[in-house]
């Protein structure tokens, strides 16, 4: 349950500050013929996020090898998106107003499509890898939990994204990105085993022994004796690097967003 609530807190975060960073740069800026655009372009990135999501769940039910192929895109798009996000964070806003700046203020249908593809972009990149990560997790859990994990997660999202609104600098989302980073890490670590156990298991690993590879990676499991650990960890270790930074006072390895 702890991973779902982190990855949807984590890619939640990240969508709803695109989604109000552009709905309150256009109606500062007067431009209000395009915030059903942006509204339309969130609402259509939503909806494919989720079919995107039914569809590799189904498709990584069927067999360890296709379980094993979507726990490798995962993990790959954990360490991607956490890279881009430490490296350009802090510029996501400022990133935001100057692409937005630079669309036509006209009332015709131009600078609405183009409203609306940015944001379907945009949303759409933090839907697909969540998505990616959800359909890996919920293969062998329980589904109960992972649904409270992730509205646990989005609600979370949701008001870090509202105070960052209302309160600006006071709100550390450089610190909060170093945090998440961690656990992304540690993540994306367990889903490179559970690859390997499933590649294994489906006997396609390249000029080793499967059945060994297989047993080998079995207690690093989420239900095996050092994944268990390794799943405590994915709690502690950030919780740690939080506590610690605040103890001690130092500054972000990010600095905060300027302007």
């Amino acid at each position: 349950m702890f991973s779902m609530l982190m990855v949807t807190f984590r890619e939640g975060v990240e969508a709803f500050l695109i989604a109000a960073v552009t709905l309150t740069f256009l109606q500062k800026t007067g431009r209000l013929h395009l915030v059903s655009a942006a509204k339309t372009g969130i609402l259509a990135a939503l909806l494919l996020s989720a079919v995107l999501g039914l569809v590799l769940h189904r498709l990584g039910g069927m067999s360890p090898f296709a379980e094993a192929w979507l726990a490798l895109l995962a993990g790959t798009l954990v360490v991607s998106c956490t890279w881009h996000m430490l490296k350009h964070g802090k510029a996501i806003a400022g990133e935001i107003r100057n692409r937005l700046a630079k669309v036509p203020d006209k009332k015709t249908a131009g600078p609405w499509l183009a409203v609306f593809a940015f944001m379907l972009l945009m949303v759409g990149r933090e839907g697909v890898e969540a998505a990616t990560m959800i359909a890996s997790l919920s293969a062998g859990a329980a589904t109960g939990h992972l649904a409270l994990g992730g509205a646990l997660g989005l609600i979370c999202a949701g008001a870090l994204a509202w105070a960052w609104t209302q309160y600006g600098r006071r709100v550390n989302l450089s610190l909060f990105f170093q945090v998440t980073a961690i656990f992304m890490v540690l993540f994306s670590v367990q889903l490179a085993i559970y690859s390997v156990h499933e590649f294994s298991e489906a006997g396609v690993l390249p000029f080793v022994d499967n059945v060994y590879w297989h047993e080998m990676t079995e207690p690093f499991g989420p239900e095996g004796v050092y994944g268990i650990w390794l799943s405590y960890g994915l709690v502690l270790v950030p919780l740690a690097f939080l506590v610690a930074a605040r103890l001690n006072g130092r500054k972000p390895l990010v600095p905060p967003e300027k302007g």
